[in-house]
This record gives structure tokens, C-alpha cells and sequence, in this order.
């Protein structure tokens, strides 16, 4: 899962991301308001963490700009503000929970995850691009109408990149998708994975390309069945 952590004290930034990168979490982290709003633009995130005190943009504008642009990202905001009027403005600007500080690191990581499972139910239960089509509920994978055989380490891989076709994700990402928090993964066995999914894949057209230096990313080739 991955976290977009937004707090410009550097001390807390670094508690943060210590904390959310050893519970289930693989963390990118900025300063300020306009760079998170930059890559809530441009990169997926399961979860975001702002501060609302923030230079520049702060917090409240970060959560609004994302929720004007369509974003659902579950956003948890941090405040040292203990006014309601402040809790109530967050949340009307688009945050989904707030964490006053200073804080508990259990309650915080209790929150995080609550957040994140109810962002996950309320997914749509399948997912497609052109003649690849996943059925999350059944845990079934159809391409031009023929099911796919997939263990379950390949079906988190190939479910992460649907949700992030024509987006390159890393390494870093997929394991971070593919295991749970307290397990890990080499950088040789997701070229394992890598190289399975596409042997299954690439007779119907559809490719998973390697962008060298960055990672992989799904490229579904629309139309008919050959």
C-alpha cells in the first residue's frame, strides 16, 4: 500500500515514515502543499496523511484541490488545532478522518488501516481494460472470454497494475501490493512474477512492458478476440 505522507516538521516526517513503512505501508514523503497536490495529480496513492499546517498550500487546499480533480484517496488529516470549527471545515473540504496532536502511533496506524479497508469495499467488485477482465469478488480473470489460471501471488500483481494500467509502478510498489507488511520479496522474484504474467498475456495482445530504471507498467490492447 502506498502512503503519501505531507508534514513539513522534519522530525515527525521522518517518525512517519518510519512508523507507516513498518506497518504495511511504503511511504513517499514531502514538506509542502504543492508538491503533495503535484503528485496526488500524478501518482496513485492508497492513502494520504496531511498536515494541514503546511507552507504555501496548506492542508484544507491540498484535500480540496484532490477532491475537485475526482480523487476518492482516503485522506487523514494531521492538526495541531483543536477548534471544531477546523475539524468540521476538513472534513467538509474532503478529508475522511481526522488525528489531533500529539497523537498515538497505534490509534494513528488503526485509523490509517480502517481507512483504507473501506476504501478498498467500496471498489468496484470488477475491473477491465480492453479484453482483460478481473472479477475481484469471485477472484476470477477472463481475457477474450477465457479464464485464466492465476495463484494468488500473480493475481496481486496483475490486480495492481489494472488499477494502474498505463501507469509505471516500481518494484518497490508491486511488493508493497503483493505482501503483507511483516513479509518481503526480491527484486528477482517479482521478475519472476513479471515474467509469468506475460507468458500468460502476450498471446492475447496484452503487454507488460519494462521501463528500464523505473519499473513495469500494463499495456491492454483493446479490441475483438484475434
Amino acid at each position: 500500500m502506498r502512503v503519501l505522507i505531507v508534514e513539513d516538521d522534519p522530525l515527525l516526517a521522518d517518525g512517519l515514515t518510519r512508523t507507516f513503512n513498518g506497518h504495511g505501508f511504503v511511504a513517499d514523503t514531502v514538506d509542502n502543499g504543492r508538491s503533495a497536490d503535484i503528485l496526488l495529480e500524478r501518482d496513485p496513492f492508497d492513502l494520504v496523511v496531511l498536515d494541514v499546517g503546511l507552507p504555501g498550500i496548506d492542508g484544507f487546499e491540498v484535500a480540496r484541490r484532490a477532491r475537485q480533480r475526482g480523487s476518492t484517496v482516503p485522506i487523514l488529516m494531521l492538526t495541531a488545532r483543536d477548534a471544531v470549527h477546523d475539524r468540521v471545515h476538513g472534513l467538509n473540504v474532503g478529508a475522511d478522518d481526522y488525528v489531533q496532536k500529539p497523537f498515538d502511533k497505534d490509534e494513528l496506524l488503526a485509523r490509517a488501516h480502517a481507512l483504507v479497508r473501506r476504501s478498498r469495499a467500496q471498489r468496484h467488485d470488477t475491473i477491465s481494460h480492453g479484453r482483460l477482465v478481473m472479477d475481484c469478488a469471485a477472484r476470477r480473470c477472463f481475457v477474450d472470454g477465457a479464464a485464466l489460471d492465476l495463484p494468488p501471488r500473480e493475481w496481486l500483481m496483475l490486480e495492481y497494475l489494472l488499477r494502474n494500467v498505463e501507469r509505471v509502478v516500481n518494484k518497490r510498489q508491486i511488493v508493497a501490493a503483493m505482501c503483507r507488511w511483516d513479509e518481503d520479496m526480491s527484486d528477482n522474484a517479482v521478475e519472476v512474477y513479471v515474467s509469468r504474467l506475460r507468458a500468460k498475456l502476450e498471446p492475447h495482445g496484452i503487454r507488460i512492458r519494462t521501463v528500464r530504471g523505473f519499473g513495469y507498467m500494463l499495456q491492454a490492447v483493446p479490441g475483438e478476440a484475434h
